[in-house]
């Protein structure tokens, strides 16, 4: 098991085209520590409903045990990113 990250965006978001080369760069330096998930909300309507997120972009953390650890809306540095990754584990 790992920590998920959940990156909500979409085509047409130029803050979520700041935000993807950081997710990207985590991705790649956390490895299987790390599960993304890249949902675009307009084809998963439902789970960006499920998640409550009401603008883009927004990154969801979740533990190993599927829990919500931090929820970050708006471009969000990789240090950020990293500490709520290393809480997850934590938990």
């Amino acid at each position: 098991m790992s920590v998920t990250l959940k990156d909500f965006s979409a085509d047409w978001c130029g803050p979520c085209k700041t935000q993807a080369p950081i997710v990207e760069e985590l991705e790649e330096a956390l490895g299987d520590r790390l599960s993304v998930e890249k949902i675009d909300v307009d084809e998963n309507q439902d789970i960006a409903n499920e998640y409550q997120v009401r603008s883009i972009p927004t990154i969801v953390i979740e533990g190993e045990d599927g829990a919500v650890v931090e929820k970050f809306i708006g471009v969000t540095q990789r240090e950020e990113l990293e500490s709520a990754i290393e809480q997850a584990e934590a938990a």
